[in-house]
């Protein structure tokens, strides 16, 4: 299988009910690396990348989140694998260049 990199918008009730850190979790049990970050907009915008079917085992848990989160909406642009990232963690501020 090949490495992957996808971008998620996600929108909806999506901060204030642990969206990123479970989504920190999800991530790393399943091998994706990357960042999550809350948006000023209240949308939560994630990059992951890893192997094609964990990425997509992130994007499924991502259409739902944690138990308290309704979400809206998943964006998704799949974007070319940098292998950029060492660990998966959840940022406070705009990554450079993003």
């Amino acid at each position: 299988m090949k490495p992957v990199r996808a971008h998620l918008y996600i929108s909806g009730l999506v901060q204030g009910v642990y969206f990123r850190a479970n989504t920190v979790d999800v991530a790393r049990l399943h091998g994706v690396r990357g960042w999550v970050r809350n948006n000023p907009d209240g949308a939560v915008e994630a990059v992951l990348e890893g192997q094609s079917h964990a990425v997509e085992r992130v994007i499924s848990w991502c259409c739902t989140g944690p138990p308290k989160a309704r979400v809206n909406d998943v964006r998704i642009a799949w974007e070319e694998y940098a292998n950029e990232f060492t660990d998966f963690s959840a940022i406070l501020h705009k990554p450079a260049g993003g």
